[in-house]
């Protein structure tokens, strides 16, 4: 991803992450970027109009820090979704998080994961472990080829997930009593949550 473009995905939950990667590496898939903890903070204007306006402003650190803004998401043929991105690079996440705090920017969720990723055919394949599930990510400009890339990854195009990390979270935060602002491993360490739980289905045989 440059620093400023249309973000196009699609994204798929999956039972057997490690399954994913294996298929990856019979493929020759270059690895560039090897497993990392990513730990995210969203912020929000103080009535969360940010939110209601279906932007994202986040404040990234994983081996470096980032800041990152993201329009509303439009559907594009075959269901993937697309979006305006701008994302930079920062020398200090504390200090940026000031930064933002200063401008009257208050921080609504914490959120980690753990993300490999790979390419294949110029397309970015994103391995992701989160605290209540794992998830493949598929970006690229071209459509059909990420719909190639998922049929070779053996991922059903038509369970592709539409809803993003943080919705989805949304769907299980009441119903397990959870702090809908921290969606850590530690908070959610004793919960098991299943894909009928988020409402969506596995897209891996």
């Amino acid at each position: 991803m440059s620093a400023n473009e249309q973000e196009t995905e699609a994204k798929f939950y999956v039972r057997n992450l490690k399954k994913v990667e294996m298929r990856l590496l019979e493929m020759k898939a270059h690895l560039i970027q090897p497993r990392v903890h990513e730990i995210n903070l969203r912020f929000d204007n103080p009535d969360g109009s940010l939110r209601r306006d279906f932007k994202v402003l986040r404040l990234r650190k994983d081996t470096e820090a980032k800041f990152t803004f993201k329009g509303p998401s439009k559907e594009r043929e075959g269901g993937v979704m697309s979006r305006k991105e701008i994302e930079f690079t920062v020398s200090d996440f504390e200090s940026a998080k000031q930064f933002l705090e200063l401008l009257g920017y208050i921080p609504v969720v914490f959120y980690e994961k753990f993300r490999t990723t790979y390419e294949l055919k110029d397309i970015h394949i994103m391995l992701d472990e989160l605290p209540y599930g794992t998830f493949v990510e598929i970006e690229g400009e071209n459509i059909q080829t990420l719909q190639e890339v998922a049929d070779l990854l053996g991922l059903n195009w038509n369970e592709m997930v539409k809803a993003g990390y943080h919705a989805l979270f949304d769907r299980v935060a009441e119903k397990f009593k959870l702090q809908p602002s921290d969606l850590s491993f530690k908070a959610l360490e004793s919960v098991h949550i299943t894909a009928d739980d988020l409402n969506i289905n596995p897209a891996d045989s």
